[in-house]
């Protein structure tokens, strides 16, 4: 009667430990080593995870630096100071990083935007926007009801009048907002950029004065009026582009609808809320 217990005990004792040894000696010899850089490199992550440097959070952005998959100044959040300990680590040079913000590329607050109907459904501007374009007479315009406030973990992002606007000071350029919005009216800009053209609109002229007070009429003086050609226009719509524009302001001066709006830059705006 033991005999007959005993005997499958030691069997299952026995393979248990051939099992164990087996387990151990491949572990051995099939072991991944963990480079100590990884460890080095998230340790001076913000741990934001907002997934803004293209990976899945920072523990893979480290493993992803680490291995020659992502730039040591990938970080938007941790900046210049970030990427040049991660460069240190790393053993490598690093340019200056250029920190970016999100500008609202729309004007129109509740005062100068005109609507084509009040809108009382889900305070989501994915559904407000799925009717009929949404409550604004201007398609292209901020909905206004805060998809982009919610996503931003930094509370970068307030709604005043009916319009997003981004506090830079806060603002860490994780992109987050960006996808967000449903109209795909949110840009990262260089956080130098002081002047940014607010609308989003390609409506010709006549149809954007029916509309919005402030929106581009596509006129052209803007472009003509800057002294570098920074300005184009296309489809009825000005745009600077960041990496001609020396920050002079003749365009806004001249901007018959105020829609180039002035941002102080980074290092100006710390304390503006």
């Amino acid at each position: 009667m033991l005999d007959t217990i005993w005997i499958p005990v030691v069997v299952v004792g026995v393979m248990g430990l051939i099992f164990g040894l087996g387990l151990s000696y491949a572990s051995k010899k099939f072991e991944v080593a963990v480079d100590e850089r990884v460890s080095k490199v998230r340790e001076i992550l913000p741990g934001a995870n907002c997934a803004a440097c293209g990976q899945t959070g920072c523990d893979a952005f480290a493993e992803a630096v680490v291995a020659g998959n992502s730039p040591v100044n990938g970080c938007p959040v941790g900046g210049a100071d970030v990427a040049g300990k991660i460069a240190e680590i790393m053993g490598v040079e690093t340019s200056d990083v250029e920190e970016k913000v999100a500008r609202v590329l729309c004007g129109g607050t509740n005062d100068t935007c005109r609507k084509k109907f009040d809108y009382e459904g889900v305070q989501d501007c994915l559904a407000a926007a799925n009717l009929f374009g949404g409550p604004q007479a201007c398609n292209y315009g901020c909905v206004g009801l805060g998809n982009c406030a919610r996503a931003c973990p930094f509370d970068a992002i307030v709604i005043e009048n009916g319009l997003a606007r981004v506090i830079d000071s806060k603002c860490t350029g994780c992109g987050k907002c960006v996808a967000a919005c449903p109209k795909k009216i949110i840009e990262m800009v260089p956080a130098s950029l002081e002047y940014t053209v607010c609308c989003s609109s390609t409506d010709k002229g006549n149809i954007v004065r029916k509309n919005c007070d402030v929106g581009c009429i596509g006129c052209g003086r803007c472009v003509r009026a800057c002294p570098v050609g920074a300005i184009e226009l296309k489809d009825n719509l000005a745009k600077i582009n960041p990496e001609l524009c020396n920050n002079c302001g003749e365009c806004a001066k001249v901007c018959p609808t105020k829609t180039i709006q002035i941002f102080l830059c980074r290092k100006l705006n710390q304390a503006a809320v």
